[in-house]
């Protein structure tokens, strides 16, 4: 891309000044002036139109990523006060109680493979990988027999249930 020149200046090839030998054949890449005497410059190349805008990778940093709750709530029976949760960032289901449920009801909990968890005050079993679904749907069967199990020891009438 040239320039327009003033009548007094020379062309490139008349001038007295010494001669500018690229670097590299990529026009981004900065150009070394040879002068006799002085060690060799490097001279930046010029700045980009948008410099003061962010990159792609800056951008895409910068938005906010909207996440599902975690644990995630899939079903819940609060007259029976009994909570089925799924947490991905810790891959486990978990039930959790209202109040201490009955010794029948503990026992199943323990058959099914559920552990207590002290610091969440949760009953909480792991979820695989390679069983996933198979976890999620017994967690869910396990709920639903649950329900009804306190609902009847409690003498509630038996009831849909509220999903949330």
């Amino acid at each position: 891309m040239s320039r327009k020149r003033t009548p007094e200046e020379k062309p490139a090839e008349e001038s007295t000044a010494a001669p500018e030998r690229l670097a590299a054949a990529n026009d981004n890449a900065p150009a070394v002036i040879d002068q006799p005497g002085v060690a060799p410059a490097v001279a930046e190349p010029p700045p980009a139109a948008n410099d003061n805008q962010p990159s792609f990778a800056e951008r895409v940093g910068q938005r906010q990523r909207i996440t599902a709750a975690d644990p995630f709530g899939i079903a819940g029976d609060y007259l029976a006060g009994v909570r089925l949760f799924e947490s991905k960032r810790d891959r486990q289901m978990a039930l959790k109680f209202d109040e201490k449920p009955s010794r029948a009801v503990l026992d199943k909990l323990i058959d099914a493979g559920y552990r207590w968890n002290a610091l969440d005050k949760i009953w909480a079993h792991q979820v695989r990988p390679e069983s996933a679904m198979t976890t999620r749907i017994e967690a869910e069967r396990l709920y639903q027999e649950i329900r009804q199990m306190v609902r009847q020891e409690k003498g509630i009438e038996t009831g849909l249930e509220v999903p949330f």
